[in-house]
């Protein structure tokens, strides 16, 4: 990705390219909508009901869809080279499924084994590995679960120009394995990162409610906040993830590993 060579002329006549965004403050919420969505999303399935499945899988696929957006962002800004900006919404969705199947499977596989073990409390947070990489997960071990998931799925983009367009999930642990030294830093620094996330939004939710209660508050001006607050730092949670995951792929690429 950080080499020198170009993407073949044979890739970009696969992909239609999109028009750049003329206000560059722009590129840093284009995930913004699919956000809301998962959002939205996700209130549906809380209510419980035979509609929850439903919206919890395309809550899950938005959260996708945020996420290549803002890889692509991320790896421009480090100056690498992808072919996520000339890929197509149709495209897109389609990568997403197909990463949804992989990263699924795994996360379906380790909450069984969290279950046989005797540790059921973790197989929620096993199976919520995609959406806490842009909602606050409140524990510890969802929390490295979360950053766990976000680096597999990058090397997963990654590795789609290299490998004909098809998504590789074990060639994608095998990149991890070879890249650990400067991946396994970017996963703990991305951990400490939720973690210290999740506590500044703690705080912040606390105020928020607080302010929320006072008698003179304005109901337009509390909705505004709390949408703010919410979105907010769920863009800020994907750019921390992406920003710390692809500056750590650079520097294994530029050192050799």
């Amino acid at each position: 990705m950080w080499q020198a060579r170009q993407m073949s002329i044979a890739l970009r006549k696969q992909y239609v390219s999109r028009p750049e965004l003329s206000f560059g403050p722009l590129r840093f919420i284009e995930c913004l909508p699919w956000l809301v969505l998962a959002a939205g999303m996700r209130v549906i399935a809380f209510s419980g009901g035979v509609i929850a499945l439903p919206a919890i899988f395309v809550a899950t696929v938005a959260v996708l869809l945020a996420f290549l957006v803002t890889a692509r962002r991320s790896i421009e800004l480090a100056d690498g080279e992808t072919h996520l900006g000339a890929m197509t919404l149709e495209d897109e969705f389609r990568l997403s499924l197909r990463i949804l199947v992989r990263i699924g499977a795994l996360m379906l596989v380790a909450s069984m084994i969290s279950v046989s073990l005797g540790i059921s409390p973790l197989d929620l947070n096993f199976m919520g590995g995609i959406d806490g990489m842009a909602f606050d997960q409140p524990t510890a071990a969802g929390k490295i679960w979360n950053a766990s998931i976000a680096t597999l799925i990058l090397l997963m983009i990654v590795g789609v120009e290299r490998h004909d367009n098809r998504v590789r999930f074990f060639a994608a642990c095998r990149e991890f394995a070879r890249r650990s030294a400067w991946l396994g830093v970017g996963l703990l620094v991305l951990t400490a990162a939720y973690f210290g996330l999740g506590f500044v939004q703690g705080l912040v939710r606390n105020a928020i409610a607080i302010y929320g209660q006072a008698p003179t508050t304005n109901t337009f001006i509390r909705n505004l906040i709390f949408f703010v607050f919410i979105f907010g730092f769920a863009m800020l949670r994907l750019w921390v993830t992406l920003m710390i995951l692809t500056a750590a792929l650079k520097q294994s690429h530029l050192r050799g590993d």
